[in-house]
């Protein structure tokens, strides 16, 4: 790092990794310094894109550029344990997107290898990073509504999606599960940490993934929580937390809010706005500050997104994916088994 800026690499070229540089461009303490894709022509057009310097065809030669202080791997959840890996073990700091890996087991290998390195790892959970979110959980933490009884949470897209498209593929990690149910169950282990018992059912593609998945997460406090997600059906993405005594409503977007309203039990509704001043409620700058400001502190996780809560989300995942019946191509018999859960 300089002592103005730090230096990014982006692994790979899709969607998500545009969305995310394209904030990180506009933020003056952040350089973008290199890409890197499986063929240069997509690293190329990329770097042109954006005006990044150096662009490779192959994700060694940005694994191994030391010119990099940290790499944001957004490549499919199915390509994180190796594209991760292979940061990790060359000496960089890592920024991974969700879902940290296909299953638990993945993801234990990159928080050993990240700890023995001594290297920062943190899952791209801006949900956690989000201003509005992190309000929703102090007030809730300090007891705003009570003792929590009850968590609804949903996030489902209407398609239809044709089998080719990434969401229908086994072989990356397809499914609703992975990709949009990994935001429900990260917001209910937010607020009440990992279940102790989980119920799941499903309907599945011809494929083997999961179209959609409904869930039932219990805590021994006799907290539930109902989660959804779907890639058949367009939901309302919204969030509940009830408490003892009141309410919070967080309406459509309920992972990047711009609004949540609090009802407490006697006294009028308030409601909490996102600061358009701030950023645009859906930005991707709140985690990026978050990685930097750890980096610049010598931290080597973020406390809003600490790796042990990832990988108790991995395995209420792997969980879920155990009692529905979805195991992906090159797990071994017994990686997609009911992993131990560790109630909070």
């Amino acid at each position: 790092m300089t002592a103005d800026s730090v230096r990014w690499g982006i692994l790979a070229t899709g969607g998500i990794a545009a969305a995310f540089t394209a904030d990180l461009v506009d933020l003056p303490d952040a350089e973008v310094v290199a890409v890197a894709s499986r063929t240069s022509g997509s690293a190329k057009a990329f770097a042109e894109r954006f005006g990044i310097p150096r662009a490779y065809g192959d994700w060694e030669s940005l694994a191994r550029d030391e010119g990099v202080d940290v790499v944001y791997v957004a490549t499919p959840h199915a390509a994180h344990r190796e594209a991760a890996g292979l940061c990790l073990a060359a000496g960089r700091n890592v920024l991974c997107e969700k879902a940290f890996t296909l299953n638990v087991r993945e993801a234990e290998e990159l928080v050993a290898l990240a700890r023995e390195r001594g290297s920062f790892l943190m899952e791209a959970m801006w949900m956690y990073c989000n201003p509005l979110v992190r309000r929703l959980k102090a007030l809730v933490d300090d007891g705003a509504i009570g003792e929590v009884r009850s968590i609804q949470a949903d996030f489902g897209l209407s398609g239809p999606f044709p089998p080719e498209h990434r969401l229908r593929d086994p072989q990356q990690g397809g499914g609703a599960l992975l990709d949009l149910g990994v935001y429900p169950v990260s917001f209910a282990q937010l607020l009440l940490g990992e279940p102790s018992d989980i119920t799941a059912r499903a309907v599945l593609s011809d494929e083997g993934v999961d179209l959609q998945t409904g869930a039932l997460l219990s805590w021994e406090s006799g907290a539930l929580a109902s989660v959804h997600c779907s890639i058949v059906g367009g939901t309302p993405v919204a969030a509940s937390v009830t408490g003892s005594h009141g309410r919070i409503d967080i309406p459509y977007g309920f992972f990047h809010p711009d609004r949540f309203v609090l009802h407490r039990t006697g006294r009028d509704p308030e409601e909490f706005g996102h600061d358009p001043a701030a950023d645009p409620h859906n930005s991707l700058k709140h985690e990026a500050r978050e990685v930097m400001r750890a980096l610049r502190a010598g931290e080597t996780e973020s406390p809003l997104v600490p790796l042990d809560g990832t990988l108790a989300v991995m395995r209420t995942l792997d969980a879920i994916r155990d009692r529905i019946g979805v195991r992906y191509p090159g797990e071994h018999p017994d990686q997609a088994d009911e992993p131990q859960l560790t109630p909070a």
